[in-house]
């Protein structure tokens, strides 16, 4: 694909300004636009479909992830528009088809990961429900209109699967008494498949939504997973008002809010704990009854991500309590090693840290001095490559999973594209 000339402008902005920084300037040549020229593709009908990378589908969270970074070159730029705007009203097309799905096909070509045990349909690549995938679309719509003005994505179909996102979040805040979903894979690792006949292990009820899987695709522990019904807390409020100043729609608006208040409640009621170290700090998830899991997965929504996310400031108490944590051994997820100190995920091998979380930790971060620290280790652990990965390990960097990873490369570059357009 041909760049259009805001990200090719941008590309020289980044030429002067780190002419002195020569390994990071080619890395971001490198990452910058990376899914607009590897995984982006115009359809006849008007969409965008923006697959992940070494993965022929496309994911809702990944695919709004690749492109968030374009976001402030699209207001006077009609190819980015083209672009973005396709993909969401693509995102639409697919919720309103199965909102319980994570990935997508092309076209009905009936091609999928595995031959799951779940209501199928030949458009979905995969069918494992993650609360957070449903989020992403919402976000890039929201703020792709508070960048552009454009209002053309906020289409009948736009409408029909904010409805639907709704509807499902209202059944899965009751999902074992009123949820039909069910996921089940053979021959796997426990984190592919649901226990329990594929409903997943027993939750009660708290006013949050239900998710089977987390960002990393891996099944949850206990079903209300924190993160991403903090993110479903910044989406309602989008929604509530997209509904009133572009739809007129009050029933829509009152439906996100009453949700979004049952959500929050559930959070700081059931979502939070007191740690003998760290004080009042999020758990990862619990099931209502009691249970929690605490740790922190580098996949967003992640704990870490709060204040990217915009649930709450990065200065917020309960927050850095939480951060202290999860950046700490106490995290099983968090590691130390030769060549880097970060936090990886149970979905790689033990010991590889994930670059998505290195800079989730920098956009996070009110440190000057640990963001630069952060984006040191991301020069000194790409493996030469000038490319992000989804894990390396932290003696080794040569050691790393998944070459052409979009998502991995799209935040680095939102980082640094971040800190030169803020250096004026």
């Amino acid at each position: 694909m041909k760049l259009p000339t805001s990200i090719i402008e941008m590309l020289a902005t980044a030429e002067t300004k780190l002419a002195d920084q020569p390994k990071l300037l080619d890395m971001y040549k490198k990452c910058f636009p990376n899914t607009l020229e590897t995984t982006t593709k115009l359809c006849d009908d008007g969409t965008a479909f923006v697959f992940t990378g070494d993965i022929p589908a496309m994911w809702l969270r990944d695919s709004s992830a690749q492109v968030k970074q374009y976001l402030p070159f699209a207001k006077e730029n009609k190819d980015l528009q083209r672009i973005i705007g396709g993909l969401i009203k693509r995102q639409m097309m697919y919720i309103t088809m199965d909102p319980y799905a994570n990935a997508f096909n092309e076209s009905a070509n009936g091609k999928s990961w595995e031959v799951d045990h779940t209501e199928n349909n030949p458009w979905v690549w995969e069918r494992k429900y993650e609360l957070d995938s449903l989020c992403y679309p919402i976000q890039l719509s929201y703020q792709y209109w508070k960048q552009t003005g454009q209002t053309d994505i906020f289409d009948v179909t736009f409408l029909s699967a904010a409805r639907a996102i709704l509807r499902l979040m209202q059944t899965e805040q009751r999902h074992d008494e009123q949820s039909n979903y069910r996921f089940m894979r053979d021959n796997c690792p426990p984190t592919d498949t649901l226990r329990n006949e594929g409903k997943g292990m027993p939750t009660s009820y708290t006013g949050m939504v239900w998710s089977g899987f987390r960002p990393s695709d891996d099944a949850c522990q206990f079903g209300y997973l924190i993160p991403a019904n903090m993110f479903a807390v910044v989406i309602l409020d989008y929604l509530q008002e997209i509904a009133v100043e572009v739809y007129g729609d009050e029933y829509l608006a009152q439906m996100a809010a009453k949700l979004r208040d049952e959500i929050d409640y559930g959070i700081q009621t059931y979502g939070t704990i007191n740690h003998p170290v760290y004080g009042k700090m999020y758990a990862y998830e619990t099931d209502g009854y009691g249970h929690y899991n605490l740790m922190d997965d580098a996949n967003v929504p992640s704990l870490l991500s709060i204040p990217y996310l915009g649930y709450a400031p990065a200065d917020d108490p309960i927050y850095l309590n939480t951060r202290k944590f999860i950046l700490s051994s106490d995290n099983p997820y968090y590691y130390s090693g030769t060549f880097a100190k970060g936090i990886g995920s149970p979905h790689t091998p033990e010991r590889y840290i994930w670059p998505i979380s290195l800079s989730m930790q920098a956009l996070t971060s009110t440190s000057e001095e640990e963001i630069a620290a952060l984006i040191t280790c991301l020069q000194q652990t790409d493996a030469d490559t000038g490319f992000m990965h989804e894990g390396f390990h932290v003696d080794d960097p040569t050691q790393f999973t998944r070459t052409w990873f979009a998502w991995a490369n799209s935040l680095f570059a939102d980082l640094i594209t971040q800190r030169l357009l803020a250096d004026k």
